[in-house]
């Protein structure tokens, strides 16, 4: 399924663009894991690596990593650059799903 298609979604779908070379990038990591066993089917998790997917973090003007957006119905609802902790991701898909 292509990026389109998901944020096109009915469900929230959550996206983190990072980097391999990112060290908050892999604090997200297991904390989008715990997020994922919380929220159950609300919402999807998809991880964009930004190095070999540049055109998508240019299309949405991704600048820093992590960068965490919040697509429902292919409209971008929600954005915050940096770690963001996971009862505020809950709450968050909890406002959208």
């Amino acid at each position: 399924m292509g990026f389109n298609e998901l944020i096109n979604s009915d469900t929230p779908v959550l996206v983190d663009f990072y980097a391999n070379w990112c060290g908050p990038c892999k604090m997200m990591s297991p904390m989008l894991e715990e997020l994922k066993d919380k929220i159950g089917e609300k919402a999807k998790i998809v991880k964009i690596d930004i190095d070999k997917n540049p055109q998508a973090a240019d299309k949405y003007g991704v600048r820093s990593v992590p960068t965490l957006m919040v697509f429902k119905q292919g409209k971008l609802l929600w954005r915050q650059s940096g770690v963001v902790p996971v009862h505020q991701l809950e709450s968050i898909i909890g406002q959208y799903a």
